[in-house]
């Protein structure tokens, strides 16, 4: 069933849980897919202006034999579209080794439910805790690459983060895994995560969320180099987008184009005044990013 028989109109952005978001522009229209909540797995929008969204479903309404269903067990999902379908990358726990771990659906519209028929985890790096928060790449050449980080916070091992290219048709992984990132700021303290790659006139931006993301101090920062590979070197020893007084613990950032070519980030916030769940929310929030003197700037819509 086409999740367009679901639709329904959003009032109040503000009022849904929206975590970890990520928008993918398909030529006039806006999906915007995030973690699991308000009973769906992976949760998908639809907008053609970015200020009106309405709900469209569940995009993956069945998960893969590899992983348990329930709630606050999907996370984090991107979309990488291909010739002919699109790719969600996702992140699930794998039942059998206790271990959030990554895996990958394949739709042929963006609108409708993804499907994955594996039997294992796309990408899960057991010795290390796991994987979470997959985020593709586009080189300029047309190479795409899989971004992620490794799960080591949840079994009191070190989290980084890392890169790897995928295969042309993007449901593989090719070559070896490059750690590009490690917490080694206080703010950070205990993880960093989400990573999200941009790139600007040549140079390499890695987005990332630090601290704990069940706080207001949870926050967004970026490493920059000169190679995809890196090394990956932070500008600033503070975040580079923290808290104010109407957007709490900002995170899970991921970034977009509009057609005349204005970069865009999607991220979440916590619905103020209320952090943490039960009582709080975390809802879509839409920010344009430029650069001046080769640093990246925020302008709140």
């Amino acid at each position: 069933m086409s999740t367009q028989n679901l639709k329904s109109t959003i009032e109040n952005l503000q009022a849904v849980d929206f975590p970890d978001p990520f928008v993918l522009r398909v030529g006039a229209d806006y999906y915007a897919y995030a973690t699991n909540a308000s009973g769906y797995n992976v949760q998908l929008l639809h907008s053609n202006d970015l200020r009106t969204w309405e709900r469209l479903g569940d995009a993956l309404p069945q998960l893969p034999v590899w992983a348990a269903a329930g709630q606050n067990l999907t996370w984090a999902p991107t979309v990488l579209q291909r010739p002919g379908y699109y790719v969600l990358y996702y992140t699930a726990r794998f039942a059998a080794a206790g271990l959030q771990c990554l895996g990958c659906a394949i739709s042929e519209s963006p609108a409708d439910p993804f499907h994955d028929q594996s039997t294992e985890p796309f990408l899960c790096q057991h010795r290390l805790g796991g994987s979470i928060d997959p985020s593709p790449f586009v080189e300029d050449d047309g190479r795409i690459y899989l971004l992620w980080k490794n799960d080591g916070n949840s079994c009191d091992l070190p989290t980084g983060l890392w890169l790897q290219a995928l295969r042309d048709d993007g449901l593989a992984v090719e070559g070896k895994a490059v750690e590009l990132l490690r917490r080694d700021q206080p703010w950070e303290l205990p993880l960093v995560e989400a990573p999200a790659l941009v790139k600007h006139e040549g140079r390499y931006y890695l987005f990332y969320s630090g601290n704990w993301w069940e706080s207001a101090d949870y926050a967004i920062n970026y490493a920059v180099s000169d190679t995809l590979t890196g090394p990956y070197i932070k500008p600033h020893a503070q975040p580079w987008f923290a808290r104010r007084e109407d957007v709490l613990g900002p995170g899970g950032q991921e970034f977009f184009t509009t057609p005349d070519g204005q970069l865009w980030m999607a991220y979440h916030a916590w619905t103020v005044p209320n952090v943490g769940y039960p009582a709080g929310t975390r809802s879509l929030h839409l920010a344009q990013i430029a650069f001046k003197d080769r640093q990246p700037t925020i302008k709140i819509t």
